[in-house]
């Protein structure tokens, strides 16, 4: 398979929607049309009379369409889908949505990725059921297959290990903004880093048993939020030579088991809390939203990455973070 089989795209008038600009320009049209239309919401969704706090039975409607579009708009671009699921959300007043909520949407962002990589997973699959019966481990999809596997291990020890050892995960310091702001300027210089020194050539074909496993320890990082697991899976492709593209699609393939088994552990603490309506409403909008937008970053993502490098992103998180920065220093002084 080759990179040019992944230019899918969306219906024609999505599609026309996202090539109206130049593809950096439209990525800051995409952020900054999401940016305004919150902010230019947000008395709306304050004069709620259900304001909500943390918890998921506290979310309208309204919130969670916000909600979802903020996580499927940033899942998958290299900007980090928690930090800005914790920032949005607090300036304009909401609060933390909290781990739950926001691993339970994920689960939209997994329906888009499956939707939209599906031949990608049927010949992954198929290819490792022939090996196998073939006894045929040297086989690419094989050895694929098996790195997906393998590097989907360290986000799972270390998230689980984090879950069992850290008490009050929501409201510990791991999530405060200073660690979000840091995470996110230390990102963005590795990404920057990573895209000077990388040769750019290695495609899907050529990828191996041991990208899966390093790159997958790249992923555990995202456990810390601001630090993104698609950014940190696309910056240790990129540190590992593989074609912008070929990275961006791997980092797709290698975050679904991943964010899979997050969205339904998650999913079974709020099915736990007792699925009235003010819970389930609230899910299932948040889960939609998820899902449309994440599918129209994908496709876009892949589409700028096959021609463009990745400097808009080493930007866009340098100045996230510093604004962050920036008005926690205000705040105080």
């Amino acid at each position: 398979m080759s990179d040019a089989k992944i230019s899918k795209t969306l219906p024609p008038k999505y599609s026309a929607m996202i090539q109206l600009k130049p593809p950096t320009e439209r990525l800051f049209y995409l952020i900054t049309l999401s940016s305004g239309f919150l902010l230019a919401l947000s008395p709306f969704a304050l004069a709620q009379e259900d304001t909500p706090d943390a918890a998921i039975a506290k979310f309208n409607w309204f919130q969670a369409i916000i909600l979802g579009m903020v996580q499927g708009l940033t899942e998958f671009i290299p900007i980090s889908s928690t930090a800005h699921l914790k920032v949005i959300p607090v300036l304009l007043g909401w609060g933390d949505p909290g781990v739950a909520f926001t691993a339970v949407i994920q689960l939209g962002s997994i329906a888009a990725v499956l939707w939209y990589l599906w031949s990608d997973l049927s010949q992954i699959t198929k290819g490792m059921v022939t090996a196998i019966r073939k006894s045929d481990y040297q086989s690419h999809d094989f050895r694929l297959g098996l790195g997906i596997a393998l590097g989907t291990l360290p986000i799972v020890f270390f998230g689980l290990s984090m879950k069992l050892l850290i008490a009050d995960l929501d409201n510990s310091p791991l999530r405060s903004v200073e660690v979000i702001a840091g995470a996110s300027i230390v990102m963005a210089l590795l990404l920057a880093l990573s895209e000077k020194i990388s040769s750019h050539k290695r495609n899907f074909e050529q990828l191996r048993l041991q990208d899966g496993v390093l790159m997958g320890l790249a992923q555990s990082l995202a456990l810390i939020p601001g630090v993104s697991r698609s950014g940190s899976t696309m910056t240790s492709g990129l540190f590992l030579n593989l074609e912008r593209a070929t990275a961006a699609r791997f980092s797709f393939l290698l975050g679904i088991p991943a964010i899979t088994l997050a969205g339904l552990v998650e999913l079974k603490e709020v099915v736990d809390m007792g699925l009235s309506n003010d819970i389930i409403i609230p899910v299932i909008v948040g889960v939609i939203s998820s899902a449309f937008f994440s599918y129209v970053a994908i496709a876009w993502l892949i589409r700028y990455l096959q021609k463009r490098d990745t400097w808009v992103f080493v930007w866009y998180r340098l100045g996230f973070g510093l604004f962050i920065l920036g008005s926690i220093f205000i705040q105080f002084n």
